[in-house]
Formats: C-alpha cells, sequence, structure tokens
C-alpha cells in the first residue's frame, strides 16, 4: 500500500523553515547496490523470497551494510544480468567497484563484512566514474515517485548511464532527493535545475552548498559543522574539508581541517515549527552555528 507523508502539503525544505541542512543519514558508510526492476515492496527487506537478491538485501542488513535496489530511470529491463556496485564513504577512504553479474546467485559469494568494514567484498574492479541515485521509491512514499521519477528521466538524458532510480533514501520530506557515490553526497528538495547543478559540480570534484542535505555516515553535528566551514572558506572541493573531532550534547564543539588549517566550531541543535502539524512524526532538528574560529593558518609553501 502506498502511504503519504503529506506531500503536497508541508513548506518546502528551503522556505526557511525546514532546511535542509545536516540531514543525510548517519548510518550509511558501506553501501551495496544491486540493480531489480521492481516492483519494490514498501520495505526492501520484504522482497519475497527464496529469491538471491533478497537474500543479499537481508544479509547487508544484517552485517551493517545499506542496500539499495536500483534500475535504469524509464527502463525496466529484464534481469540477469544484474548490475552490482559496493562502496564505502568514509572520510578519506572512499571507494566503489561493482561489475554485472551473469546469475544474481553469485551475490551470495560477496563478503559482505569486509565490505562493513572497507575493504573489498570481492565483487570486481574499481568504478571510477560516480553513480548518482535518484530517489523513485513509490511504494514508500509517494512524494518520491511524484518528484523523483521524472527527475532522473531528466537527469539519465543529460548525464547517462551514471543516473540510476533507487529506493527510499531517507529524508522523504525533502524529495526529490540525490545520493552521490562513492562519497555519500545526499541532496535534496531538488528540480531540474538545482539537481543538474549538483551533479555537474561532483562530476568535477566539487559540492553544492544549497540543497546540500550533507554527507552521509557522519553524525548530524558534524554534517553541519562542515557545511558551515565551506561556507565561511569558500571551499568546495569533495576532499578539501574534514570533521576531525565531534564532542557534546545539544550544543556541540567540532574541529574541521581545511587543507593545512584548522577551525574550532560551535554549533547547537535548534527545533524547527513543524509546518506539518504536531501529529507530523518528522524530525524537526536542524543547526545553527554558535562560533567558528581559525585555530591555525595554513602553511604556504
Amino acid at each position: 500500500m502506498t502511504r503519504s507523508n503529506g506531500c503536497g502539503h508541508c513548506p518546502g525544505s528551503h522556505t526557511g523553515e525546514r532546511p535542509c541542512l545536516a540531514t543525510a543519514t548517519t548510518k550509511a558508510r558501506a553501501w551495496l547496490l544491486v540493480e531489480h526492476p521492481g516492483p519494490w515492496p514498501e520495505h526492501i527487506t520484504d522482497l519475497p523470497g527464496p529469491d538471491p537478491v533478497a537474500e543479499a538485501v537481508r544479509a547487508a542488513k544484517k552485517a551493517g551494510v545499506r542496500p539499495q535496489l536500483i534500475r535504469r530511470p524509464g527502463r525496466r529491463r529484464a534481469t540477469p544480468p544484474v548490475q552490482v556496485y559496493a562502496a564505502f564513504s568514509r572520510g578519506g577512504e572512499v571507494w566503489m567497484e561493482g561489475r554485472e553479474l551473469a546469475d544474481p546467485a553469485e551475490l551470495a559469494a560477496l563478503d559482505l563484512d569486509a565490505l562493513a568494514a572497507g575493504r573489498s567484498p570481492g565483487l570486481g574492479g574499481p568504478v571510477t566514474e560516480p553513480v548518482v541515485l535518484a530517489c523513485t521509491h513509490g511504494r514508500h512514499n509517494a512524494c518520491c515517485a511524484r518528484t523523483g521519477a521524472p527527475l532522473a528521466r531528466a537527469l539519465a538524458r543529460r548525464f547517462d548511464r551514471r543516473i540510476w532510480e533507487t529506493t527510499h533514501v531517507g529524508g522523504d520530506r525533502f524529495a526529490a532527493n540525490l545520493v552521490c557515490l562513492p562519497h555519500g553526497l545526499y541532496y535534496g528538495d531538488l528540480g531540474e535545475t538545482e539537481a543538474v547543478r549538483a551533479v555537474d559540480a561532483y562530476l568535477r570534484g566539487e559540492v553544492v552548498l544549497d540543497r546540500l542535505r550533507g554527507r552521509a555516515g557522519m553524525p548530524e553535528p558534524a554534517q553541519a559543522a562542515e557545511h558551515f566551514v565551506r561556507a565561511h572558506t569558500g571551499r568546495l572541493g569533495v576532499d578539501e574539508v574534514t570533521v576531525e573531532s565531534v564532542t557534546g550534547a545539544s550544543r556541540y564543539e567540532t574541529v574541521v581541517a581545511v587543507q593545512q588549517s584548522r577551525y574550532r566550531v560551535t554549533v547547537e541543535a535548534v527545533r524547527q515549527p513543524d509546518p506539518c502539524g504536531a501529529d507530523c512524526g518528522e524530525n524537526t532538528r536542524t543547526y545553527v552555528v554558535r562560533e567558528l574560529t581559525l585555530l591555525n593558518e595554513a602553511t604556504l609553501v
């Protein structure tokens, strides 16, 4: 059964009432993407079995790997072969590998515990071109199909095989959502113009701060601190900014490195008004910067 969280009735995340800052999923560092033409159930762990893809999805979840079902925008090719990607996105440890499997039963041979730990699961050679996921999971939330599917088709016309439709990525209220792998960058509340800008930036190794939800696998305060430092310094290179530490509760002290410079950033969690109503149940927390101090100057060589 399709459910909706009131798409079309809540103000957008960029009205200032529901900012998407620091809303990327904090639990995804290792990823397993498996081609599956659908239909997709509301929860992908409910794929009917016995089936190699269903078993791989449940095994990935158990191992601490985030599984995503993927398919080509506008097309539902019969499988096999099955395109599979494994990716890892933690700090400077960012990589992706992939190949087509002639038989989905080959998924059972993947070492998912190794993938969860940041090592190759034995899938195949490295993938050097980024993969961009557009959430179109209508069974999970109607907004994702309504906004995500046409966006995925538009992006595929421009960026071709880098674009895949995917199952739920988190943050339905920010539909349409994109995830850029292998770095795990989340963007939300996207129209075609904003999405093209985000993908173009990623292909040249940069981020766009507008509509950037954050980086998956990082605590929310760290995502916020990275965002504020990028805005302050103008450093947009994907690998130019690193959050070194986060301490605190409600009010957080972070240290952020920008090449050889380091900043102390204090961010505070604040609660937003809930435009969906008191029974919305959505996370309405966001972050504001209270202090941003340069700790040392970069050494110029």
